[in-house]
């Protein structure tokens, strides 16, 4: 089962987190796909707690986080 984590705006219209089986899901992109999330509304994403690019494959048991830009001064 791969856990996502939606932060900030991200989560709008959305739940906080999915809990989906690996299935047809191979990497990050696929998961963006699947919750019609656009590469340029993520500006952080994790796989376990450190960097990733979408094109990162992922795994059973993964938790995959996902963050918008976060703006502020």
């Amino acid at each position: 089962m791969i856990e996502v984590r939606l932060f900030a705006g991200l989560r709008q219209g959305r739940e906080k987190i999915y809990h989906w089986e690996k299935g047809s899901i191979c990497n990050v992109q696929d998961i963006m796909d699947r919750l019609g999330i656009q590469r340029k509304e993520v500006n952080i994403l994790l796989i376990n707690g450190f960097h990733q690019k979408p094109e990162t494959e992922v795994r059973d048991g993964d938790i995959v986080s996902l963050f918008p830009a976060v703006g502020g001064g």
